[in-house]
């Protein structure tokens, strides 16, 4: 009788689970996670250092973050029904890409919620927003590293680079 050899070409159950897990979830979460780190950069800088207002940066990166949270759930969801590329429900990309949109946004605009009031508020809430900068990009960095099979090393570099450019255009502009 013979045997059956099973083709290491094909992916078993595990597999297709794994590429429908990274399709369907992080891929969008992470697209989401990255626009919103490194896109509100500039505008929340920008604010920052255009009016040394903690309440004002706040606001604009509350804005930022929240609308850029629904640009990106509707791009997402509007850009792919799944039906060709197999990527799932677009309602659910959507909802995870926004979210994830919106949560990178509001990491550093959080400290911005220090009151004015405070000693130094402005030194203390811009060092905070920059700590928090870097611990998204390398979340960003572990993310891309886990599940896109980047090398850690080059993952960072790559949104190092960007978040340092939209965060540079950010201070340059808000200074002017």
């Amino acid at each position: 009788m013979p045997i059956a050899l099973q083709s290491s070409a094909a992916p078993d159950a595990a597999d297709e689970r794994h590429r429908s897990f990274v399709l369907q979830y992080v891929q969008p979460a992470l697209a989401g996670l990255i626009d919103g780190s490194v896109s509100t950069l500039a505008p929340i800088f920008a604010a920052a250092f255009a009016t040394h207002s903690n309440g004002a940066t706040f606001l604009v990166g509350l804005a930022a973050s929240v609308g850029a949270g629904i640009s990106m759930g509707f791009t997402e969801a509007l850009s792919d029904d799944g039906q060709v590329t197999g990527r799932g429900s677009p309602t659910i990309r959507g909802a995870v890409c926004g979210a994830a949109t919106a949560l990178g946004g509001l990491g550093h605009t959080l400290p911005y919620a220090i009151p004015d009031s405070w000693p130094n508020a402005f030194l203390l809430a811009t060092g905070l927003a920059l700590a928090v900068v870097v611990l998204e990009l390398l979340v960003i960095s572990a993310i891309r590293t886990r599940y896109m099979a980047t090398p850690f090393w080059r993952a960072s570099l790559q949104v190092v680079i960007g978040g340092a450019l939209v965060l540079l255009a950010g201070v340059v502009i808000g200074s002017a």
